[in-house]
């Protein structure tokens, strides 16, 4: 008969406890103790470890939460955000589930989130790989595996993970992400194809000071616009990026892969987002590519004396849009003054357009005659422009010059928008235009489809904002400074601007 003081054995589970406890901050050495890699008649047969990218990530997350730490609660402030571009097949699914099951046993009362590009991919490909890595978890007995949800079974309510499919008329879903003093995870798959209003709502949710959180973006780089692409850009000092070639990953495609590379060129688009895990030149349904305004935004250039000065103003038709006065002087979008403006009536944006074209000495303005913009149009008409200065009322929805723009892709077009959106893409390639991010967002950022006369129409302003995207008000004011042609300079002008300017003059005839 034992001693009354000898300890109570263990059992297996608290074993198995005790041993998950040490990798609180292993996500690596996690995986390679808890699946049964190599063993005959499982799914890991012949397999015998991670990736070398999948293990890397691992690494690097451990090595993120162990940074620096001193106390318990420096672990649990730290935050941790991760995207992953890549081509295909690099097993991004299996490395979403190692690092749910890794969350969900090392730490209790965990709470998750995983969405996923659609809500088909989130139901018929994310949740069924991530319940077939747990089934092979050493502690799977712990846990309920249903269609929407992994939960421990004495704990369902505080310690799971939800399947939730996002929906831009719902970002709410995402909201309330608070678990003081435990683990937050919030895993977006494929994550090009999800809306920026569920960026922002987990973004605010994930503000907890006592909490791990860990937020990881995956997907193949299909959108040069939008959050995840802003990981790898104007936000990755705040992300830990990697982009996987298919072709370094062992079990794609080889033969396949390299066929695309021959076919299609190792810079193609095609190559750049399906092979190479690098976010295309223009997304398959972006208008404008991003390395066009880039450049531009590089560039300068000098206007012709006889180059007419143009003003395109997109008047804004909600609250938080605003109303832009974009100068445009030949090639030249760049050394003039734009101006913006939010919350102002029609009579105080009419008198800022009449001051705009005095200063500029405009030759046409062409107004966004749509909802608001109409009182505009007529109150400029009535105020004291620059001699000779016509004002023309534009309309996005009407119809093109004939329907064909004349550029380097030659395209049929459905509109007037349209029209002058293909006319300032193909004006991009020589132009020049401020070097601001703003611009950049608002011209690339909007997509485009055909109708059913094959015609090429721009996605409406009110689809973009659906996306989470902004109102394209500096793009739109560009793009009406193309709205008709306007004549050039006469030498009278031309000899009126320099005496102006050797004068030191705001007036100047040349009659005089």
């Amino acid at each position: 008969m034992p001693a009354a003081s000898a300890p109570k054995p263990q059992s297996l589970d608290e074993l198995i406890a005790a041993d998950l406890a040490e990798f609180e901050f292993d996500p690596y050495g996690f995986v390679l103790y808890a699946f049964p890699w190599g063993e005959p008649g499982t799914p890991l047969e012949g397999i015998e470890g991670p990736y070398d990218w999948q293990r890397d990530q691992l690494i690097s997350i451990g090595e993120a939460l162990q940074a620096g730490l001193m106390s318990v609660d420096e672990a649990l402030a730290h935050v941790v955000q991760e995207a992953t571009a890549s081509g295909h097949g690099i097993g991004k699914s299996a490395q979403v589930s190692m690092i749910t099951c890794w969350a969900m046993s090392t730490m209790p009362h965990c709470r998750m989130i995983i969405t996923a590009g659609t809500d088909t991919q989130l139901k018929t490909k994310t949740q069924p790989e991530i319940a077939k890595w747990f089934r092979m978890l050493i502690c799977a007995h712990w846990f309920d595996i249903h269609a929407t949800k992994i939960s421990h079974k004495q704990h369902p309510t505080s310690w799971r993970c939800d399947f939730i499919p996002w929906s831009e008329k719902n970002p709410e879903a995402f909201a309330g992400l608070h678990n003081n003093g435990r683990r937050i995870v919030v895993i977006f798959d494929e994550a090009s194809q999800i809306a920026e209003n569920i960026f922002e709502t987990v973004m605010g949710a994930l503000t907890d000071s006592a909490t791990q959180i860990l937020w990881l973006l995956y997907g193949n780089p299909t959108r040069n616009t939008g959050s995840f692409r802003e990981t790898f850009g104007k936000m990755r000092h705040r992300w830990n990026t990697r982009q996987i070639d298919s072709r370094t990953v062992p079990g794609t495609n080889k033969a396949l892969l390299n066929q695309w590379v021959e076919d299609y060129g190792e810079d193609s688009d095609l190559v750049r987002v399906r092979v190479r895990g690098v976010f295309p030149r223009a997304s398959s349904l972006q208008f404008i590519p991003n390395d066009l305004v880039q450049e531009a935004r590089k560039r300068n250039v000098e206007s012709l004396f006889t180059d007419p000065v143009v003003l395109g103003v997109d008047v804004a038709r909600f609250g938080d849009d605003q109303s832009v006065i974009a100068p445009r002087k030949g090639r030249d979008a760049k050394s003039r003054k734009w101006r913006r403006f939010r919350n102002v009536d029609t009579m105080t944006l009419a008198s800022e357009v009449a001051k705009a074209a005095r200063e500029e000495e405009a030759d046409a303005i062409f107004i966004d005659g749509g909802g608001l913009g109409a009182g505009v149009v007529d109150r400029v008409r009535q105020l004291d422009l620059p001699r000779g200065c016509q004002v023309y009322e534009i309309h996005f929805g009407g119809k093109p010059d004939g329907g064909w723009v004349t550029d380097a892709d030659e395209v049929r077009v459905r509109n007037k928008a349209t029209e002058m959106a293909a006319k300032t893409r193909s004006w991009l390639a020589g132009g020049a235009i401020p070097d601001e991010q703003e611009i950049e967002d608002d011209l690339c950022g909007r997509e485009y489809g055909y109708d059913g006369d094959n015609a090429i129409v721009l996605e409406r302003k009110e689809d973009m904002k659906k996306r989470g995207l902004s109102s394209p008000d500096n793009g739109d004011a560009l793009n009406l400074t193309f709205a008709y042609p306007v004549a050039q300079r006469s030498k009278v002008d031309i000899l009126r601007e320099l005496g102006m300017a050797a004068a030191g003059k705001k007036e100047y005839d040349p009659y005089a």
